[in-house]
């Protein structure tokens, strides 16, 4: 991923009644595939209605994520879309988007430390020196953050404890004595 051109205008993308998607920047007809190609890239743009102009960014980047998932790219877990779910219509609905937005926002960030530490130990590692503690502390840190997330969702439980029977012990019953006739 690389890093955002925050001071460029995003690119604005006309969406047609007969689904296409028009970049009004390259001005050529563009696909979902290439949407998603700019968000790992870090390209802003905005998604309209041709005809209204009603905002659809966010129906797009959701659309965007079905392909992905569709495709076998799956990244978001099936509890944790279940409790996203159940969030709508909610009343902590409205908190929840600021703390999913700040967590992501977060671990983002973490992982681009991770990234620069590797670059810098590879180095070290090299000279006999390990880059796994960094990388294990920057990655407790990322997994502590995504459990308090996911508790969030489920505040009776963790997501991440086991959900099946625990298996029971298998120990015989005393065999008790017949009774003599």
């Amino acid at each position: 991923m690389q890093k955002k051109d925050t001071d460029k205008d995003p690119a604005i993308i006309k969406k047609y009644a007969n689904r296409r998607l028009y970049d009004t920047e390259t001005s050529a007809y563009i696909t979902l595939e290439d949407l998603c190609d700019r968000v790992k890239q870090g390209q802003p743009f905005i998604v309209v209605d041709a005809k209204s102009g009603q905002d659809l960014t966010r129906q797009i980047l959701t659309q965007i994520i079905f392909e992905q998932e569709t495709k076998g790219f799956h990244v978001l877990p099936t509890d944790f879309l279940r409790s996203v779910i159940g969030f709508y219509g909610h009343n902590m609905q409205d908190i929840l988007q600021p703390y999913l937005d700040a967590s992501m926002k977060s671990f983002t960030s973490n992982q681009e430390r991770m990234r620069s530490m590797v670059g810098e130990t590879m180095g070290k590692a090299m000279e006999g020196m390990s880059p796994l503690g960094q990388l294990e502390e920057v990655t407790r840190h990322n997994m502590a953050l995504f459990e308090k997330t996911m508790q969030m969702f489920n505040p009776f439980g963790s997501l991440f404890t086991n959900h099946s029977e625990p298996e029971k012990e298998k120990t015989e019953e005393p065999k008790k004595p017949h009774p003599k006739k």
